[in-house]
């Protein structure tokens, strides 16, 4: 995970600011969903799995066709690694990947009746499977409330003075401790968007932010 673009962090967001801002967020996307495109829960895993230091575009091209003729884990397992391979060498390490695709169909095959697990501990047992796409699986597949630390979401909160953590689980931690309950389901959709087209790690777009009034990074340039 690479450092906040600035040394100097703002000030701890208020609560009144907090709250306004993901009111803000909510009036622009209300219900947000992940980018990714897929048909089910085991494709989702999937496509989380392979979108680490890939674009959700890139990965969405690559199992587009994928996932016409893989549906479960026993149908990838019968395509193999070699035959995964052919769809994913567009995506980077995509060999890594695929290793990791096959042996979490394996798991779950074997220990899960072919289902993707609801529960942080069996999805982290996964290979390949860390803790932020456990969580980007828990909300979207299963509903929790939960917060996927991402790059973006990442800088953002640092820059919103939603926290200071330096590691993903740091700021994980500390989103989940000041997001209100009522904005928590969606909040990493809308810090995930924000960062992605609006809050850039260069040459962020402060003049067209809708929440800038409340923020007061250093990084901050409204021209």
């Amino acid at each position: 995970m690479p450092a906040a673009p600035s040394s100097k962090l703002p000030p701890k967001a208020k609560p009144e600011a907090i709250r306004a801002l993901f009111t803000v967020f909510r009036s622009l996307a209300e219900a947000p969903r992940t980018e990714l495109l897929y048909n089910n829960g085991y494709q989702l895993l999937v496509a989380v799995v392979l979108s680490a230091q890939a674009t959700d575009k890139g990965v969405n091209k690559a199992t587009a066709p994928l996932f016409e003729r893989v549906m479960t884990p026993a149908a990838m397992l019968e395509l193999g690694e070699e035959g995964l391979v052919a769809y994913i060498k567009s995506i980077g390490l995509y060999r890594t990947k695929a290793k990791n695709v096959i042996a979490l169909s394996h798991m779950l095959v074997e220990h899960h009746g072919g289902e993707v697990p609801d529960s942080m501990e069996q999805l982290t047992a996964l290979p390949g499977v860390g803790r932020k796409t456990a969580n980007v699986v828990l909300s979207q597949l299963f509903g929790h409330p939960t917060i996927a630390v991402d790059t973006h979401v990442y800088r953002v909160a640092r820059r919103l003075g939603l926290s200071r953590g330096t590691t993903p689980d740091a700021v994980e931690a500390d989103l989940l401790k000041v997001i209100p309950s009522e904005f928590l389901f969606h909040a990493h959709h809308w810090l995930i968007l924000h960062g992605r087209y609006t809050c850039l790690a260069r040459g962020p777009k402060c003049a067209e932010c809708p929440v800038a009034q409340w923020c007061h990074s250093s990084d901050k340039n409204i021209r």
